[in-house]
C-alpha cells in the first residue's frame, strides 16, 4: 500500500473512531424521579413520547419516606441503567436528584419546576424563603405525613390540566414524611455536572421567583413554560423537548 493509500485509511479509520465515540457518549438513558403529594403515573405521556424519539426511560417510584430512603430508591434505579444517564427531578424530586446526581453514571440533572438546593439547605427553608401562597397542606392522623388537602389540589398543584386528570392526582397522591421535607442536601450534584431547568410560570406550589433563583444560582440554563407546577402532565411535549435538548448537550 502506498502512501497516499494508508493516508487515505488511516483518515477512515480516525473518522469511524470519532463516529464511534459520539455514539457511545449519547446520552439515551432518562430517569426520572417524582415529586411529594404525586407518584410517577403523571410522567406517562412524556416518557411515551421520549420512547417515541429513542430514549430509554424509566421512574424512580420513590417511598417519600425520608430524603436518604428516596436517594437510595433513585440509586438502586440508576444502578440498572447502562451508559451514562440523565437524571430528572419534579418539585421535591429536585431534592433527590441534587444529591443522587453525584453517582459517576450520572452526567446531567434537568430540574421541572424544581427545589434545587444548595449544602445544607431543605424543602422547607426554601420554600419558606418566597413562599408560593396558601397550600393547604394537612397532617395525617399520626402527625408524620403532610399530604395536599384534595378539594384544594387542582388549584395548588394541577390548574391547568382537565378536572377528571386533576382528581386522578388528588386522589392518587403519595403522602411525603415531614423528615423528608425537613431533611437537609449534601454536595449538590449540579456544581459538577451541567444542569437545565424549567420554570413554570403559573405554578402555585413552588415560587416561580424561587425556580428563577435557584436555578441561576446553580448556572442552569433555563427553560420557562407557562403551566402550573404539573407541567410535566399538562406540557409533556414541551418539557420531553427540553429533556431531549439536555441528553443531547450532556453528551458532548
Amino acid at each position: 500500500m502506498n502512501k497516499h493509500l494508508t493516508f487515505i485509511a488511516s483518515l477512515a479509520f480516525a473518522t469511524a473512531g470519532i463516529a464511534f465515540a459520539a455514539e457511545a457518549a449519547a446520552v439515551k438513558n432518562i430517569v426520572i424521579v417524582h415529586g411529594a403529594l404525586a407518584d410517577g403515573s403523571g410522567w406517562r405521556k412524556a416518557t411515551e413520547i421520549l420512547e417515541k424519539r429513542g430514549f430509554n426511560v424509566t421512574i424512580v417510584q420513590e417511598p417519600l419516606t425520608s430524603l436518604d430512603d428516596d436517594v437510595a430508591a433513585t440509586k438502586r434505579v440508576l444502578d440498572l441503567q447502562t451508559g451514562p444517564v440523565l437524571l430528572v427531578g419534579h418539585s421535591y424530586g429536585g431534592m433527590v436528584i441534587t444529591q443522587a446526581g453525584n453517582d459517576p453514571a450520572v452526567v446531567g440533572l434537568v430540574y421541572v419546576a424544581a427545589f434545587q438546593p444548595d449544602k445544607g439547605e431543605s424543602l422547607l427553608s426554601l420554600a419558606s424563603s418566597k413562599p408560593a401562597g396558601s397550600m393547604d397542606i394537612r397532617e395525617t392522623k399520626d402527625g408524620k405525613y403532610l399530604y395536599l388537602d384534595p378539594g384544594a389540589f387542582a388549584a395548588a398543584f394541577a390548574a391547568d390540566l382537565p378536572k377528571a386528570e386533576a382528581d386522578f392526582l388528588a386522589k392518587s397522591q403519595v403522602f411525603a414524611s415531614k423528615q423528608a421535607f425537613s431533611a437537609k442536601v449534601g454536595e449538590p450534584a449540579w456544581r459538577t455536572k451541567p444542569s437545565w431547568s424549567v420554570v413554570a410560570t403559573e405554578d402555585r406550589s413552588i415560587n416561580p421567583e424561587l425556580e428563577r433563583d435557584m436555578a441561576k444560582r446553580a448556572g442552569s440554563e433555563v427553560t420557562e413554560i407557562r403551566a402550573s407546577h404539573a407541567v410535566f402532565a399538562s406540557q409533556p411535549e414541551k418539557v420531553a423537548d427540553l429533556i431531549e435538548k439536555a441528553a443531547t448537550k450532556a453528551g458532548e
